[in-house]
């Protein structure tokens, strides 16, 4: 899936869209995407001026946008103007290494379980094979007016 298709999917834009390529998609399973981490991303210039290291909640964030992308693709749909994809929890979060400009991340999501609308996913991302973040998410899709 290429940038078009996820910007067809999700509603984020820059400077909040964390996943620049989804690589592999098994509906209902798992997904891995891609995000460059390139020096030009805004919050660089402050996290941290003498040495940029990407902020943990924004990782947790690229993974969120990635098992946003699983769901639509299960349900074969993207999200439209009247709903919103929104965190409902986030679990025994762990950083284990820090993600720096010229790191490519790579974002592994598998599904645990879909009960009453509410996703649980395992998640964690990878700069090659070093574990960067792993957590649980639990997400939901909400219609709103």
């Amino acid at each position: 899936m290429d940038i078009h298709k996820i910007l067809q999917k999700l509603p984020h834009r820059y400077p909040f869209l964390l996943v620049d390529r989804v690589l592999e998609v098994e509906k209902n399973v798992r997904i891995r995407a891609l995000k460059n981490v390139t020096i030009n991303e805004p919050f660089f210039q402050g996290h941290f001026p003498t040495r940029p290291v990407m902020p943990g909640v924004l990782m947790l964030e690229a993974l969120a946008q990635t098992a946003a992308l699983l769901a639509f693709e299960t349900q074969g749909e993207g999200v439209d103007e009247n709903s919103v994809y929104y965190f409902v929890g986030i679990d025994g979060a762990r950083f284990k290494r820090p993600v720096e400009p010229g790191d490519q991340l790579f974002l592994d999501v598998q599904m645990d379980r879909n009960k009453g609308g509410i996703y649980k996913f395992n998640a964690q991302a990878l700069v090659g094979e070093e574990l960067a973040v792993s957590a649980q998410l639990m997400c939901t899709v909400r219609k709103v007016s």
